[in-house]
């Protein structure tokens, strides 16, 4: 046993070196008195009887709460068998493994701290920057077109914030262009609208006189002064019209709101164009249920029930017209339908931008400037409503105006259906912003004549195509 056990005389008893082990050697309880050396009674019964079957056996325990490996094997002599067990204390590994456990949470701690610090680092230099970026282009993209970014250092941020204040400086320099240009455009039509009435007040009082002794003229001069007289409306109709349009973009007109009955205000604006109708042979159905009251500006929503049949009427090929009124809590509509040439794919996004004409060859019976659904529509805005067009060829147009019946509410759906049944609603109206007071809304390319006789090319307002809920003038 001395021979086998592998223990320090120095060592603490408990406290064994790493490699240290004893030896246990026993006879067995088999048939005989058992006779032993070594500790024999700290080996299980379960690992001596693995042993005494013949086999190599291992087994770990707790000895006195020291983890011990105990591996055993029987030895055959020439007196009897014998069992032998080698017993390996493991506490030096424990303290071992103890202490490469506390040293890897400690350096996982560590390292958990250099990388929140990495982190911070690479926040400061790279994500803070791209933040900033961001938050000045919102501001700018609101309206301060002064907002820069300011430029650090010679890396890519550098460069990005360079970039980035060259773009912006020549967005805003365009910016400012176009907003002069706007002014131009809306000072000049003004002034000319204003100019003109003035002779148009003259020319008015020699046609009327000339309209009036009609009679006593010969044929072909009082042909002419009732074309005088005609076409002196029209002239008076559009520089209304171009007054209005003024008074719009400069963002002075003003909503005179009023609880009234929807009933009186669309049937007021029939009964205007009711003449029209019955000069095109054009019936008109109407469904007008009363009791249907909403804060509405009524001379405004009269020029749009009255612009919409008047325009329904021309494009009806004298088929029956039908308007419509319906209400629900939050909205109030009036549709307005023709069963005449209809709108091509495309059209209803175009039909409400200025002097815009689905067909140029068409004569129109109303003589209408090319103005009134673009007004309708800054109208229709005004209340903070929704005027929106649907039509297919050969199967007529509709036109729907949706109203909230409480000044400052906000429209979410309309209580009619623009198309027919299964027709899919165009895009939230909402979603199509106006914009903003003093840079011209671009459409078609127009021009205009200045006093002096030259020719000024302008564009006219209009909306972005794909607006087909908010388009932006005739058909």
């Amino acid at each position: 046993m001395d021979r086998l056990t592998n223990t320090s005389s120095a060592e603490q008893p408990g406290s064994p070196t790493a490699g240290e082990f004893r030896a246990v050697l026993t006879t067995g309880h088999r048939g005989a008195p058992e006779i032993s050396a070594g500790t024999v009674e700290v080996v299980p019964a379960d690992l001596q009887d693995a042993v005494a079957a013949g086999g190599l056996a291992t087994k770990y325990v707790s000895v006195a709460d020291v983890p011990t490996l105990m591996v055993g094997q029987p030895i055959h002599t020439a007196g009897r068998d014998l069992q032998f067990y080698l017993l390996f204390p493991l506490d030096g590994e424990q303290r071992t493994l103890g202490l490469v456990q506390s040293t890897l949470i400690v350096g996982g701690l560590v390292l958990i701290l250099l990388l929140a610090g990495i982190t911070s680092l690479v926040t400061r230099q790279v994500v803070r920057p791209v933040r900033q970026a961001a938050e000045v282009a919102e501001r700018f993209a609101e309206g301060n077109l002064d907002e820069r970014m300011p430029v650090r250092g010679e890396d890519e941020m550098a460069r990005l914030a360079e970039s980035y204040n060259e773009m912006a400086g020549s967005l805003q320099a365009q910016i400012r262009q176009l907003e002069e240009f706007g002014a131009l455009q809306r000072r000049f039509t003004s002034d000319v609208s204003h100019e003109l009435r003035t002779p148009l007040t003259t020319v008015r009082m020699a046609a009327d006189v000339l309209h009036a002794s009609r009679d006593e003229l010969l044929p072909a001069l009082r042909r002419s002064s009732e074309l005088l007289v005609a076409e002196l409306d029209r002239f008076e109709t559009l520089l209304g019209d171009l007054l209005e349009i003024s008074r719009l973009d400069a963002g002075v007109a003003e909503l005179g709101a009023e609880r009234l009955d929807m009933h009186g205000v669309v049937s007021r604006a029939i009964d205007v164009v009711h003449g029209l109708a019955e000069e095109s042979h054009t019936p008109l159905q109407l469904d007008l249920p009363t009791g249907i009251d909403a804060e509405v500006d009524p001379r405004r929503v009269e020029r749009i029930v009255r612009n919409l049949v008047a325009n329904a009427i021309d494009h009806g090929e004298g088929k029956p017209v039908r308007v419509v009124l319906g209400a629900d809590d939050r909205a109030v509509a009036v549709v307005v339908q023709d069963q005449g040439v209809g709108l091509r794919p495309g059209e209803a996004a175009l039909v409400f931008n200025r002097f815009w004409r689905a067909e140029e060859s068409r004569a129109r019976r109303s003589g209408g400037s090319g103005l009134g659904l673009a007004i309708s529509l800054e109208d229709a805005r005004l209340h903070g409503g929704w005027l929106q067009a649907w039509g297919e060829p050969g199967n007529g147009a509709t036109f729907r105006l949706t109203l909230p019946r409480a000044v400052g509410d906000l429209l979410e759906s309309s209580p009619l259906p623009l198309g027919p049944v299964g027709a899919p609603e165009p895009a939230e109206s909402t979603s199509v912003p106006t914009p903003p007071l003093g840079i011209p809304r671009l459409a078609g390319p127009a021009s205009l004549i200045d006093p002096a006789g030259n020719r000024i090319a302008v564009q006219h307002d209009g909306l972005p195509a794909d607006a087909v809920s908010h388009p932006g003038a005739g058909r």
